[in-house]
């Protein structure tokens, strides 16, 4: 909590944003709604309508305190392109994807009038997320196209690639797997010097394999992944990836390729050792194959709460 404070006495409002992503379950509810108040302050000082977002995101999810309607008469007030697009992407975390929609039509109109097509690519783009989720996925991949299109005119090639990444994962979604595999493995080179991008196609490529129930290419990915995650805004997600594919396979009952894949894990990152030869320690107990006795000296070497409370998780997976 000290540092999301410090942060925001600092003013630095993309450092806020950040820490609140990462450590907003660590925040008791008063805690939090202390944190979430002196951010939303901060926000409208700064006019930072993404810090915004994300603060009256918290408070409806975490706190059951709806101020979306504040932000509507901020957005109508401010009139501006980043309120309403922020406001619109509220929209859609909230599940009201109808209401984003609309929104983002009406922004298409205003910013295509105006010539600003930097802003009309990012809002086909977000338009495509929502088809996407509504598996109306040929529409989703035409907006993606045009969005493609206009980044290409622009010179813009990290978002070319961005854009490409998740256009591949759409074809997945479609039933187009092996055109999926291949648009990422040609996207794969033009990737390597890019963290962020690099973690997303091999989170691409996880999610591919685990639908084929190929999970030993599936945990080889999420190797991938959390390597170049590491110390970046990502490893949260590439991490929840890996935990995902952790929890199928103890929901099946496959035991077998949790102890035989974790080792990777273990000797890759040799700070979280202990944890990962406890996930292998408790697969070996569900399998039959290490005693009751055993498996708790493994358990009993994490201290980390979050850890545990995964470890625990995961112990208590069943059909």
């Amino acid at each position: 909590m000290e540092e999301i404070l410090k942060a925001i006495e600092e003013r630095n409002c993309k450092k806020v944003a950040e820490l609140l992503y990462h450590k907003v379950d660590e925040l008791g509810d008063e805690e939090l709604k202390e944190v979430l108040e002196k951010a939303k302050k901060l926000a409208l000082e700064c006019e930072d309508f993404e810090l915004y977002k994300l603060t009256i995101y918290y408070f409806h999810e975490l706190l059951g305190i709806d101020m979306v309607n504040e932000f509507e008469k901020l957005a109508e007030e401010k009139d501006t392109f980043e309120a309403k697009f922020e406001l619109a992407d509220l929209y859609y975390l909230l599940g009201e994807l109808e209401k984003s929609l609309d929104l983002y039509r009406a922004l298409l109109e205003e910013e295509t009038a105006k010539g600003n097509v930097e802003n009309v690519a990012k809002v086909y783009y977000s338009m495509a997320l929502i088809h996407e989720e509504l598996q109306e996925y040929e529409k989703a991949l035409e907006l993606m196209d045009r969005a493609e299109e206009i980044y290409r005119d622009l010179g813009d090639e990290e978002q070319l690639l961005r854009v490409g990444i998740h256009r591949a994962y759409v074809l997945f979604e479609s039933g187009e797997v092996y055109e999926a595999k291949a648009m990422l493995a040609g996207l794969l080179p033009k990737v390597l010097d890019k963290k962020d991008l690099l973690v997303e196609l091999h989170l691409s490529f996880e999610e591919i394999f685990e639908d084929d129930e190929n999970y030993d290419a599936a945990l080889q990915e999420c190797l991938y992944a959390l390597i170049h995650a590491k110390g970046t805004d990502y490893e949260d997600v590439a991490f929840g990836s890996l935990m995902d594919v952790l929890w199928q396979l103890f929901l099946e009952d496959d035991f077998e390729t949790v102890y035989l894949n974790i080792d990777m894990f273990a000797r890759a990152f040799p700070d979280m050792k202990d944890f990962f030869e406890a996930v292998k320690a408790i697969a070996l107990y569900k399998d039959g194959k290490m005693s009751e006795e055993e498996v708790s000296k493994y358990i009993e070497k994490v201290t980390d709460q979050r850890q545990i409370d995964l470890l625990e998780f995961l112990g208590e997976a069943e059909l």
